[in-house]
């Protein structure tokens, strides 16, 4: 099976560059990659790279991922998010390929709900990064390409930008950090979603073809269980200090609401996905999110 890769540096696409090259020809671009430029806001770039490729399956771990940014640079946003999953579904439904895309919690609203979303809830996006992703979920759906969209939330990782490496920092360097407690989601190990899509192409893969069939379509992808920032930063807290990650001196921890600390893009209050989709047809389930933070900063001591 060749996978053309879309996104190389980013912590899912790092992650997914591990994980996907047991399986088959492994292909990774970017913007920066010499000899195969993908920019996912430019159209022509795109269906060059995918023509001269030939995949069997196209996976896309490229983003516009700024969610407040977005807020000032809607168009960028919408080019990338909406516009270039809708691209690469028909050229891959034009070269026989498959698809597997990656979308967000921030298709939904947040509002009074306080129980896992499922998949078919009705999506209701209050930031332009939310509308942006979602309106790329349905071009993909709109092509009728073979395809799964895995919905994921609150990815950290050893790599890029992320809460997890934002708090190791801020809680070595500062006296006190305030953080938001009354937004709920479940945090999700960038590794783990590498993993899962790895098993996801290799149940679907028949004769190097990727054909999910009756499965295709949308699933959600996170770990279980769920916390607040504010809790998420007090357990990464308390497990860097026993690993010795943060030194002696550590930041106090401050609980405050959401109006507290203004951002340009709204933010669901409640975002935590229910993962009983996949588990049913895949047979797979994530670990709960403080196991996951475990594995994750053992890996850091790995490495450090």
């Amino acid at each position: 099976m060749k996978i053309l890769l879309l996104g190389r540096e980013g912590q899912v696409a790092w992650e997914l560059r591990r994980s996907l090259a047991p399986l088959g020809d492994l292909i990774a671009a970017d913007r920066r990659t010499p000899g195969l430029t993908v920019d996912l806001a430019d159209a022509g770039s795109l269906r060059r790279a995918i023509a001269d490729v030939q995949p069997d399956l196209i996976i896309n771990a490229a983003a516009y991922t700024a969610v407040d940014k977005a807020e000032q640079e809607s168009d960028l946003a919408w080019r990338i998010n909406a516009e270039a999953p809708g691209i690469i579904a028909a050229e891959a439904q034009r070269q026989g390929a498959g698809l597997i895309h990656y979308s967000t919690d921030y298709v939904f609203g947040g509002g009074s709900l306080s129980t896992p979303y499922p998949e078919h809830h009705l999506a209701q996006p209050k930031s332009v990064y939310g509308a942006s992703k979602l309106a790329g979920e349905q071009a993909i759906q709109a092509t009728g390409v073979p395809h799964l969209i895995l919905r994921t939330a609150w990815v950290y990782g050893r790599r890029g930008h992320n809460f997890l490496l934002t708090m190791l920092r801020l809680l070595r360097e500062r006296e006190r950090v305030t953080v938001v407690d009354d937004q709920v989601g479940a945090p999700t190990w960038s590794r783990h979603i590498g993993d899962v899509t790895a098993l996801l192409v290799a149940s679907c893969n028949q004769g190097d073809r990727f054909l999910p069939g009756e499965r295709a379509g949308i699933y959600h992808l996170t770990c279980a269980g769920e916390t607040s920032w504010h809790g998420f930063a007090a357990q990464i807290a308390t497990e860097a200090r026993t690993r010795g990650l943060l030194g002696d001196r550590v930041a106090q921890l401050e609980a405050i609401p959401t109006s507290g600390y203004p951002t340009a893009a709204q933010r669901p209050a409640y975002s935590v996905l229910a993962n009983d989709k996949l588990a049913a047809a895949f047979g797979l389930r994530l670990p709960d999110w403080q196991v996951a933070l475990r594995l994750c900063l053992d890996d850091f001591c790995k490495l450090t």
